[in-house]
């Protein structure tokens, strides 16, 4: 016999959330999660926001990203969870609901360190999305549309590295040049071979690019540099025509620019 535990009170605190246009072309929402609940709000006239759709998964969300295909007037939701699975959802207004267009499986479920879920980045020209583990393995899904303009994605292409530990990723705004995925890194291969201690006090965090090239369908580390070990958080700077790209790190008490 399997039990699942539901409790009286609704999740009322919020771990992710996302804005975007989900149900109209010039739709200003957001998306966010709260612990199993997700919820869809919309800013209202009065100038408070208005939860439009709230539905439980029965599981636990631990990340959420929003996507646009090129040309197209709405965006997607991807969903990292438990479940082992990447699971890309659609808003539809007619019946209030979101609607599961894809769902790939790549683990087990269980909230597990090596088993993608706990981040999620895509592509600001919705061409490409990464999810990725707390520790080693990192999935790379190529997005594309058919001949109906329907959403596709490809099989995972793999960017593992072992005894690696992540901190943070997101996807940094290059044009419509290669995708580039950057993460927070942190190698302990040689901690966990010295009993010292010594190798795990000289551990030094990196900050990695992950270049996804289309033409050959393969993704590589391009470029890795050692960062601050207070890092903890990215957030990319807009490229292409609108500004000069990269990445801000966000350390303790201070910013680094790459």
């Amino acid at each position: 016999m399997f039990l699942y535990n539901l409790t009286l009170s609704r999740p009322s605190g919020i771990q992710c959330a996302i804005y975007g246009n989900f149900s109209a072309p010039k739709a200003q929402e957001i998306v966010v999660s709260r612990g199993r609940i997700l919820e869809l709000i919309r800013p209202g006239d009065n100038g408070r926001l208005q939860v439009i759709l709230s539905t439980d998964i029965f599981g636990c969300i631990r990340s959420l990203a929003a996507f646009r295909l090129t040309g197209a007037q709405r965006d997607y939701i991807i969903v990292g969870s438990d479940s082992g699975r990447t699971v890309i959802l659609d808003y539809n207004k007619d019946r209030n609901q979101f609607n599961k267009v894809h769902q790939e499986t790549f683990g087990r479920s269980g909230c597990r360190r090596i088993v993608p879920g706990q981040y999620v980045a895509a592509d600001p020209k919705g061409r490409a999305c990464i999810i990725g583990a707390l520790e080693k393995q990192k999935f790379v899904y190529v997005l594309n549309r058919d001949s109906a303009a329907n959403l596709t994605i490809s099989s995972p292409l793999e960017a593992h590295k072992s005894h690696n530990i992540v901190f943070h990723m997101c996807a940094l705004d290059c044009g419509f040049d290669n995708p580039i995925f950057a993460a927070i890194e942190l190698d302990y291969s040689d901690a966990d071979q010295d009993p010292t201690g010594d190798a795990a006090a000289a551990a030094q965090k990196h900050l990695t690019y992950y270049e996804l090239d289309l033409g050959l369908n393969h993704v590589l580390r391009k470029w890795s540099d050692p960062v601050d070990n207070g890092a903890n958080l990215l957030i990319p700077v807009p490229g292409g025509g609108d500004g000069p790209s990269g990445v801000l790190v966000c350390a303790e008490n201070f910013l680094i620019y790459r």
